[in-house]
């Protein structure tokens, strides 16, 4: 690709939303593009306390680079906002996005890492809950996707030295969930793990990395879609632990690269047409609020 085409531009707009104040966005995309793009709506991790759309602007121009509308969202962040601002935040983005923006409606992906996994999970629910936009790929980084934490591998690597710890993933889940939740109860658009029908949900690609505490939530959430008839491709990081970069070593970079490599195919691949989805009634308008479970 000549470098002049290479060059992206980017924007800041607020897409309206019916649970809070309008939702700061920035878009990326090419500067020079042949027809409508691919949509990818990018959510960004921290634990659902840190950073910003503005935080990983590298990450974004590198989707875009491939050809995309990269549209990253400015959520709100618990513990000042907790559960359900940030997944209501994201999927108004998705609903703007989807109506506002001239893309091809036939391929869109959402991902994020970490609590951005959550979050990306939490909005391809809402999208078949609500008979929203149809969302034709997730692809989820080292999601946080269970508040349990019961997984083998959060014990195995409670004191982990990787960057992340029991400790922090506890907390995480205590600032981010509502005072006063029932945690017998957690809703599955906090913990999509917590989600207890999976069938209709996009097609699904899912790194987890070996030494990170969040691992088995990644590898359990996988093997339930795949039982629930969802398109699923897993990749395990050996030797990494959750923060991991691809600048650590050589098995990062070729993290990145795979990652990149599914992307990739999630922007240029036509899907099939879509699939019923079974039990799964419409809850009013796309833009409602969440509901309790």
């Amino acid at each position: 690709m000549a470098q002049a085409h290479r060059a992206i531009v980017s924007a800041e707009r607020f897409a309206p939303n019916q649970a809070g104040p309008p939702v700061r966005v920035l878009l990326y995309s090419l500067r020079r593009l042949q027809g409508a793009p691919p949509l990818v709506l990018r959510i960004h991790g921290g634990g659902f306390t840190r950073f910003s759309a503005d935080s990983f602007s590298a990450t974004d121009v590198a989707i875009a680079r491939m050809g995309a509308m990269v549209v990253s969202v400015d959520y709100r962040l618990a513990p000042m906002h907790p559960f359900p601002a940030a997944p209501e935040d994201c999927y108004a983005a998705l609903c703007w996005a989807y109506d506002a923006l001239e893309i091809d409606r036939s391929r869109v992906v959402v991902t994020g890492s970490s609590a951005g996994g959550a979050l990306a999970a939490a909005v391809s629910l809402l999208a078949r809950d609500r008979s929203g936009p149809r969302i034709t790929h997730q692809l989820l980084h080292v999601p946080a996707l269970d508040d349990r934490l019961s997984t083998f591998s959060m014990q195995q690597h409670r004191r982990s030295n990787n960057g992340l710890t029991f400790e922090d993933v506890a907390e995480m889940w205590h600032v981010y969930l509502p005072p006063g939740t029932d945690r017998r109860r957690t809703s599955r658009y906090a913990a999509p793990a917590r989600t207890k029908a999976l069938a209709g949900l996009p097609a699904t690609f899912i790194q987890v990395n070996e030494l990170d505490p969040l691992r088995d939530e990644g590898l359990c959430f996988a093997q339930r879609l795949l039982r629930a008839g969802v398109p699923v491709e897993v990749y395990c990081a050996p030797g990494l632990g959750h923060g991991a970069v691809p600048g650590d070593s050589p098995v990062a970079a070729l993290a990145q690269r795979i990652f990149d490599a599914a992307m990739l195919r999630a922007l240029t691949e036509r899907p099939p047409d879509a699939r019923p989805t079974p039990g799964v009634a419409s809850r009013g308008s796309r833009q409602a609020g969440v509901p309790a479970g």
